[in-house]
Formats: structure tokens, C-alpha cells, sequence
């Protein structure tokens, strides 16, 4: 059974990770790409975006998402991390293709109905686009099958500031509205994504076994690593984005536990992903175990079916 899947992105070097494994793993059908502002611009998301299903060879929407967040102003993207472009040091091309006249809340309500109880949403970048989404229609949080989102933590702390994971610090008003929702809302967070490590000689073994996307990843890696380095981390980058899209179709790798979640809105602890003390929240899945080899194997072994 293939689970029907939009992954919103921001690539953004471990969403092209997240995007080419969803390109080859047998039980998704990913119906399209959703863009927004975090590791890039959205209008850099969006073309990023198109070049890398043009890279994977797949026919699937794009949709382009809001540039600025909710209520607090732009952010400047994170060039540090993920280049100038978003792919390292490989330079920006235009690809063929060209995005939807739809924007991307309206596109995700849509498919939403259309796939009435199927779809899963899979926010990979700040959560804007499925905030607005829920804003505009009060029959979204019901129509979705499952949000898996990848950001926050619940014991882990941050990773942009001591409190915030970097997407939920993006737009903290928009997760706000995310977990508030109803809707069934699954959390892989640090307190997952940090146990799962892609070292280089795993970039160097996806690209001997896929040359040509394996290949773009093991080019990209090299920015990336150095990055992680520069941190203190020698071990490897963090599988954050590609483990979200893994618990969409392999949540049995993971262990959850189910609780009322909120965020902080302001101050020193914005972006803060904490237990909910507003009443009548409905609990989340927030995923705080997780069998790291088998996603880590799991991964590697889909993207060495690629060209």
C-alpha cells in the first residue's frame, strides 16, 4: 500500500536528501512539492524545488508557499549552512519546468479534499504553508490523514538557539497553529533526528552506487559536513529531514509519546516546543525513540536504487 504524500520544503541540502528518497521508495506517491522560506528563500525553494524532481526525472507540482512568516518578519536564510543556493557549492540553475498557478495553501486544501482521509503532509521547513492552509479552511485539519512534521524537540533543546529548533523558530505563530489544529500531528524532532548520523563515507557510498543523484547529494555533502564541523560535530549531519519523510510510511522505527503540545511566541524561549497548558488541546505524537540503524539503513538502501 503506497502512502499518498506533499512534502513542504525549503531546499536545502538534507531536503533534496528527504526529496530523492521519497523519489525512490516504492511505497510513496508523492502527489507534489510545496515551497517555503527557512534554508532559502521560498522563490530559491521553488526553483530548487523543480530542479531536483527535473533531476529525478518526476512529473509533480510545485506549488509556491508564503515568503514571510505568519507575524514576525522575514528571516535572512541560513547561507552558512546549506550555500548560497541551498545545494553547497553547486551553482543555481533555471530549470525547465515551472511552478503551479495555485499557491501552496490552496493546492494543499485542495489535494486535502480531493484525497479526502489518504493525504499525508510532510513539513520538512517552517510551517507557514499548513498554518495558512488551516486558516483558510476549517475542513483541512479533518481532511488530512496525518502531518509529520520534522522540527522541535521535547528533552532535546534547540539547534538555532538553546531553546528553538530552527524550523519552529522560523515561524513559532504558524507551529502554534499546527499543534492547536486537531488535526493528527506527528513531531520528529531533535530528540530523534540527532541519533540518526549520515557520515561521508555513507555520501561516498550512495554516490558509487547511484552516480548521478547520489552524486548531486555526495557534491552537496561536502558544504554541509564542513558546516556540522564547524560546530564541533565530526561525526556527521544529522538525517533531520529524510527521517520525517521515513516515519510517513515507517512509524513502527519509531516510539512515540502522545501529549498536548504548544509553542513559545516571543522572548528568549521563541521557537520553544513545550507541553501544552492551554486547555482542550488534542495530544500530538511527539516521537521521542527511534531505531536510528534501521532508518539509517532504510535510507541508504532506497537511494541506491537511483540512477
Amino acid at each position: 500500500m503506497t502512502t499518498k504524500l506533499i512534502i513542504d520544503t525549503d531546499p536545502g541540502i538534507d531536503d533534496a536528501m528527504a526529496i530523492f528518497y521519497a523519489a525512490a521508495a516504492p511505497d510513496i506517491d508523492l502527489l507534489g512539492l510545496t515551497t517555503i522560506f527557512g534554508n532559502v528563500t521560498t522563490k530559491t525553494a521553488t526553483r530548487n524545488a523543480l530542479r531536483l524532481l527535473e533531476a529525478a526525472e518526476l512529473d509533480v507540482p510545485v506549488a509556491h508557499g508564503a515568503e514571510t512568516p505568519l507575524v514576525l518578519p522575514p528571516f535572512t536564510p541560513s547561507a552558512h549552512v546549506h550555500g548560497a543556493e541551498g545545494f553547497g557549492d553547486i551553482p543555481a540553475e533555471t530549470p525547465k519546468g515551472s511552478q503551479l498557478d495555485e499557491d501552496a495553501a490552496d493546492f494543499l486544501i485542495r489535494m486535502a479534499r480531493e484525497h479526502k482521509g489518504e493525504l499525508v503532509v510532510c513539513p520538512i521547513g517552517p510551517l507557514t504553508n499548513i498554518a495558512h492552509a488551516i486558516q483558510r479552511d476549517a475542513d483541512f485539519a479533518k481532511n488530512v490523514k496525518r502531518i509529520v512534521i520534522m522540527g522541535g524537540s521535547l528533552e532535546e533543546g534547540g539547534n538555532i538557539t538553546p531553546h528553538a529548533e530552527a524550523n519552529i523558530y522560523h515561524d513559532p505563530h504558524a507551529a502554534d497553529v499546527v499543534f492547536g489544529s486537531g488535526a493528527q500531528v506527528e513531531m520528529v524532532g531533535l530528540d530523534v533526528t540527532h541519533r540518526i548520523l549520515c557520515t561521508q563515507g555513507d555520501f561516498s557510498a550512495i554516490a558509487a552506487q547511484s552516480p548521478d543523484l547520489g552524486g548531486m547529494l555526495q557534491k552537496m555533502s561536502v558544504f554541509y559536513l564542513h558546516f556540522y564541523e564547524t560546530v564541533g560535530k565530526f561525526d556527521g549531519c544529522s538525517l533531520h529531514d529524510p527521517a520525517a519523510v521515513i516515519a510517513c510510511t515507517h512509524p513502527e522505527l519509531f516510539t512515540a509519546r502522545s501529549v498536548a503540545m504548544e509553542v513559545s511566541c516571543d522572548g528568549e524561549t521563541s521557537g520553544e516546543t513545550r507541553l501544552s497548558t492551554k486547555s482542550g488541546r488534542k495530544p500530538i505524537d511527539v516521537y521521542m525513540a527511534v531505531d536510528a540503524d534501521a532508518v539509517k539503513a532504510l535510507f541508504l538502501k532506497r537511494l541506491a536504487i537511483l540512477p
